[in-house]
Parts: C-alpha cells; sequence; structure tokens
C-alpha cells in the first residue's frame, strides 16, 4: 500500500458543511498537544460549528451539546486540501498531529481531530476495520485492570451509555483476523482531543465519531502514521 505524503492542506476555517477550496494552499502548522490538566478557553466559534457540535438524541441516549470554547478551534471537524496518494474511502490516522484524514478523493480530506495515549505514537502500519458498534460496550485489557481499580469492576464488560470510556460509537481495527486491540471512538471528554490522554486507542468527539461512524462500512482500509511524540506545551 503506498504510504501517503502526510500533506494537509486547510481549506479555510469554515466548517465541513459551508468550506471551499482555497486558490492557494500552504502546509498548515502542527498544532500543539493540549494538556487536559490545565483547560484553555477558546472564542466561541461560528453558529455553524455550534449546529455541527449540538445536542444529539441517539439510541436512547443523549449526546451533550459540546463546550466548544473548551475545544482547540484546529481539532474541529472541517474538509480540507489533503496530499495523498491512498484511494477515496481511506481513513488516514496521523497520531503525531493528532489528525484522523477520511479521504474523499480530488486531493480532498474530511479532517477530524483526535485523541491518542503515548502508546498510540508507538504502532502505525495498515488495518482494516472488520467491526462497527453504537454504544459499545467495554472491555477493559487486562493489563489496565492490574492496575486500576475501577478498570476492574468492569473486567466482565461494561454497558455501553454516555458514561463508557468508547463513547457513542466505536471502530474495530484489525490486521488480518487478528483484533489489534486499538479502537477509533467517540469520548465524553471534548476538552482531551489534541492530547496524549487515552490507553493507546483514537478517541474523537462524540459528534464525530458518529459522524465517521456513517460514511465508512466495515472493511474500510485505515493507514495509521505514527512517529515520535512531539512535545506538550
Amino acid at each position: 500500500m503506498n504510504r501517503p505524503s502526510r500533506r494537509a492542506f486547510l481549506a479555510a476555517t469554515l466548517p465541513l458543511a459551508l468550506a471551499a477550496c482555497v486558490t492557494s494552499p500552504g502546509t498548515p502548522a502542527m498544532p500543539p498537544i493540549i494538556d487536559p490538566s490545565k483547560p484553555k478557553h477558546y472564542p466561541r466559534p461560528s453558529a455553524d460549528y455550534v449546529m455541527m457540535y449540538g445536542e444529539i438524541h441517539d439510541g436512547g441516549f443523549i449526546v451533550p451539546a459540546v463546550d466548544l470554547t473548551r475545544v482547540n478551534p484546529s481539532f474541529l471537524r472541517r474538509e480540507v486540501f489533503y496530499d495523498t496518494l491512498e484511494p477515496a474511502g481511506t481513513i488516514v490516522v496521523d497520531t503525531p498531529a493528532r489528525y484522523l484524514y477520511l479521504v474523499l478523493g480530488d486531493g480532498r480530506a474530511i479532517r477530524y481531530g483526535i485523541g491518542v495515549g503515548r502508546e498510540g505514537f508507538a504502532w502505525d502500519g495498515a488495518a482494516v476495520i472488520r467491526r462497527k458498534a453504537a454504544w459499545p460496550s467495554w472491555h477493559p485489557p487486562v493489563e489496565m485492570q492490574a492496575r486500576d481499580a475501577k478498570a476492574r469492576k468492569w473486567a466482565g464488560g461494561m454497558p455501553g451509555g454516555p458514561d463508557n470510556p468508547l463513547g457513542a460509537r466505536a471502530l474495530y481495527l484489525y490486521q488480518g483476523n487478528v483484533d489489534t486491540l486499538y479502537r477509533i471512538h467517540g469520548t465524553s471528554e471534548p476538552w482531551t482531543i489534541g492530547s496524549n490522554v487515552s490507553s493507546g486507542c483514537i478517541r474523537m468527539i462524540n459528534q464525530d465519531a458518529i459522524d465517521l461512524f456513517n460514511r465508512v462500512p466495515v472493511g474500510t482500509v485505515v493507514e495509521v502514521l505514527g512517529v515520535a511524540v512531539p512535545p506538550v506545551v
């Protein structure tokens, strides 16, 4: 499989629904990793973004509206220029930049902000989505149970719901028939997007996880780019 160039070209600071192409795209600077222990507040975004990340009633649960003043606007969903050899429909996870791209073709992609654990930077390569789940149950790994009493409580599995660490949606990544144990999933902690806080999985704002879930089928190829961890600022 061809490796993508890892250049993403921004369309504009408008949301996906209204994004327009620019005539002279430039290479965006890599945003700093967010430190969730040091909350920051950002300007209130446009009404279109407020609508995009508004409250959702889904599967008997409520996904709360996102307080966008707590999310770095660099990590909000938008359509961008993206220079890649990957075919349309491929997901490219750029862990160092904390971006996930859904390749649309013709030099364009939908870009989502993500959070990823330090372990996630150590893994790269190709995987395939073999399973999708809405409001998935969570089964903490044995290693996590050993170090975390709260995780041990759910050794038999935590039912899906707003408090579940996997959020509203999960995409399960396999290599061949082997479960990598990595997931692309939602989170009820949107202020952590752009940080290294998960246990290696790829977390998204719940509204973004639902959007991606609805766009990609089982069998989608996922390319994960993992290199040295940039500094936290």
